[in-house]
């Protein structure tokens, strides 16, 4: 009798375990790392991003020549951006150019304040492995 409650016990405990480490939970990512479904399945460089930079970055006593670095002329802007460490592919998230975009330094880029629009195509870029495309 003494031998049916231990095997009793140690399957039940066994069953427990089992069970215990077969739950696992989804990572959610914070609202702000994910991908809106408005960005493209591939995000071009010159078609996507350089007309944000332009619209926004890239004029007289900013991100232009002569102005503040990186340089966001449509001529300068990636290798600026590359070779200046603004982007980060192994960890995209901690991207120089993604922090300043979302206002994790000084201010926000733009200067009107973070777009979560722009944040997604930079992100989506960086992730997809930042290539002048």
């Amino acid at each position: 009798m003494r031998n049916y409650k231990i095997l009793i016990s140690a399957s039940l405990m066994g069953l427990m375990i089992a069970f215990l480490a077969g739950c696992y939970y989804d990572d959610v990512l914070p609202e702000d790392l994910k991908v809106s479904d408005d960005v493209p399945e591939v995000v071009s460089f010159a078609n996507d991003l350089l007309p944000i930079f332009d619209q926004s970055c890239s004029f007289t006593g900013c991100h232009n020549s002569g102005g503040q670095e990186p340089d966001l002329t449509p001529a300068n802007a990636y290798n600026s951006l590359t070779g200046g460490g603004y982007i980060n592919t192994t960890f995209p998230e901690n991207s120089e150019l993604y922090q300043w975009m979302k206002g994790n330094r000084d201010s926000p880029m733009p200067d009107d304040g973070a777009n979560a629009a722009y944040n997604s195509l930079v992100l989506a870029w960086i992730r997809q492995g930042a290539s002048n495309n």
